[in-house]
């Protein structure tokens, strides 16, 4: 396992956890996360992400975060997996997504996720997941 995707891990091990401040830890004060990077524009800097990720945890009451493969590229990490949680008013989301984390040294500095909000709406509206979403994510994580 390469040292990129153990700090992968331990950053969705502390997200996990609900330890915002062990999940920025592997973030440079720079960082630029473009969290749905098609739809929003990008979290600039290490205290925007820390507000969103707050303000994320509030609407979560349980994550199962899990990574499917992942590839690496010099500074660069690529992952598949599904980001799913159990919203606060009860409904679970889940929403495969593929995502491309930049490193400087130890330290994530660019993360760009790419997910389709509408698949990640529509279950918070109260929709089941389509058979293909649950086909997708329906497989055993690294």
């Amino acid at each position: 396992m390469s040292r990129k995707f153990e700090i992968m891990k331990a950053l969705i091990a502390a997200w996990s956890a609900g330890d915002i401040d062990g999940a920025l830890s592997h973030m440079s004060e720079d960082i630029v996360w473009h969290y749905a990077a098609a739809v929003a524009p990008p979290l600039r800097g290490k205290d925007k992400a820390r507000k969103f990720l707050e303000n994320f945890k509030s609407q979560i009451s349980e994550v199962q975060w899990r990574l499917f493969d992942y590839a690496e590229r010099g500074d660069r990490l690529f992952v598949e997996g599904v980001d799913e949680f159990l919203s606060t008013q009860g409904g679970r989301v889940a929403a495969p997504y593929a995502g491309v984390i930049e490193f400087r040294g130890d330290l994530i500095c660019g993360w760009r996720d790419y997910v389709d909000i509408g698949v990640m709406d529509a279950q918070r509206a109260g929709n089941p997941r389509s058979a293909w979403v649950s086909a997708m994510i329906d497989r055993p994580a690294l």
